[in-house]
C-alpha cells in the first residue's frame, strides 16, 4: 500500500458546503463506525481460538499476532478516537470498549483534553521534536501521556471536591477494566495466549505512538504576548490528502482540519492550503520514519520551506491576530 501511494496523486478537493451538511447528516458514516466494535470484538475472540492451535510455526504465530496487532491499532485505537470526539454517551463507550481491546484507555482521557488543548507545543507529550527519534518518541510520549492522563482525572476531581482515588475518577476504572480483560484471558485461554494478546496490544500502541509522532513533527505554536498559545491552526499539523491513507484511516491524515475544528465528522474533513503537505500518504510516512536519517533528512527540510511558504506566513499571521 504505501509503494502504491507512491504512484498515486493527492486529492486536495472539498466538498461543497451544501454537500457537507448532507455528508454529516448521514448515518451510514456513523454505522461504519459503530460496526467497528462487534467486528474488533469477534477478531479478537477469533485471535485468542486462533492462537492457542498446537504446533504453530513461529512464522504463523507471527502472522496472527502482527494481523491482530494491525487491528488494535487501526480499529481499537484509530476508530475508538474518532468515536471518543462524538458527543453522544453510547459512542462514547463505543471508543473505550474499542480503545480496551487495545489496553490503551487513557487515550480517551489525554487525548480529547489533553493534547487537543497542548498540540503543536512542547508542553504536549503527543507532539514529537525535530531532530527527536521515533523510539526515543515512544518511550517519552507513552509514558508522559499516561501520567498525564491521571493528572488530568486529579484536576478534574479536584475541582468538584473529589480525591484523586474516588470511584468516579476514569483513570482508576478504565485500569480495572484492563486489569479485568487481561485476567479474563489469562484464566480462560491460558498465559500463552494472554502473552500473544499482550503482544498485539502493544503493536497496535506503536503503530497509534508512530502516527502521532508524524503527524505534529517539529511544528511548534507561537506564544502570543499574553503568555498564551495562538490558536491551533492548519499549518500546525502534517496533511496527507492521499486516497488509500485517507481511506485506510477514516480521513485521519487529514489531520490539519481535524485539530482545526474537532467536531468535524471524518467524512467532511477538509483540504487546507496552509497546511503542510506530506510527500505521501501516513502508511508510507510511518514505514520511513523507522528509519530515522532518512525521517530527518526528508522532513526537517520540509519544515524549513514551510516556515518560508508566504501561504504559511499568512496563516500565521492571521491566527496570532484571531488569538
Amino acid at each position: 500500500m504505501p509503494l502504491f501511494e507512491l504512484l498515486t496523486r493527492p486529492d486536495t478537493s472539498n466538498h461543497l458546503p451544501e454537500q457537507e451538511n448532507s455528508l454529516a447528516g448521514q448515518r451510514v458514516y456513523d454505522f461504519i463506525l459503530y460496526a467497528a466494535v462487534p467486528v474488533q470484538y469477534g477478531l479478537l475472540m477469533l485471535f485468542f481460538l486462533k492462537v492457542q492451535e498446537a504446533e504453530l510455526s513461529w512464522t504463523t504465530l507471527t502472522g496472527r499476532i502482527t494481523a491482530m496487532g494491525l487491528m488494535c491499532g487501526v480499529f481499537g485505537i484509530n476508530v475508538g478516537h474518532e468515536l471518543g470526539h462524538r458527543s453522544r454517551k453510547y459512542e462514547q463507550y463505543m471508543a473505550q470498549a474499542l480503545l480496551l481491546t487495545s489496553l490503551y484507555m487513557h487515550f480517551f482521557i489525554e487525548h480529547n483534553r489533553g493534547h487537543h488543548k497542548m498540540a503543536s507545543t512542547s508542553e504536549d507529550p503527543s507532539t514529537a521534536r525535530k531532530n527527536e527519534s521515533v523510539y526515543a518518541f515512544w518511550l517519552r510520549s507513552g509514558g508522559h501521556s499516561y501520567l498525564s492522563a491521571w493528572q488530568l482525572e486529579k484536576d478534574r476531581l479536584h475541582k468538584q471536591g473529589k480525591q484523586a482515588l474516588h470511584w468516579q475518577n476514569q483513570m482508576l476504572r478504565f485500569q480495572l477494566y484492563q486489569f479485568g480483560l487481561l485476567l479474563t484471558v489469562g484464566l480462560a485461554f491460558g498465559l500463552n495466549v494472554l502473552m500473544c494478546f499482550v503482544a498485539a496490544a502493544v503493536m497496535g500502541m506503536l503503530l497509534l505512538e508512530t502516527v502521532n509522532y508524524i503527524e505534529h513533527y517539529g511544528l511548534l505554536r507561537k506564544v502570543l504576548n499574553n503568555g498564551r498559545y495562538e490558536r491551533v491552526m492548519p499549518q500546525h499539523s502534517w496533511n496527507s490528502n492521499h486516497p488509500l491513507g485517507r481511506l485506510m484511516l477514516f480521513e485521519l491524515s487529514r489531520h490539519s482540519d481535524h485539530h482545526y475544528k474537532t467536531s468535524r465528522k471524518y467524512q467532511i474533513l477538509r483540504h487546507h492550503e496552509q497546511s503542510p503537505q506530506m510527500p505521501t500518504g501516513y502508511p508510507g510516512m510511518m514505514i520511513l520514519a523507522l528509519v530515522p536519517p532518512l525521517w530527518f533528512r526528508l522532513m526537517n527540510s520540509r519544515i524549513e520551506e514551510n516556515l518560508r511558504s508566504p501561504i504559511l506566513k499568512v496563516g500565521v499571521t492571521k491566527s496570532v491576530v484571531n488569538g
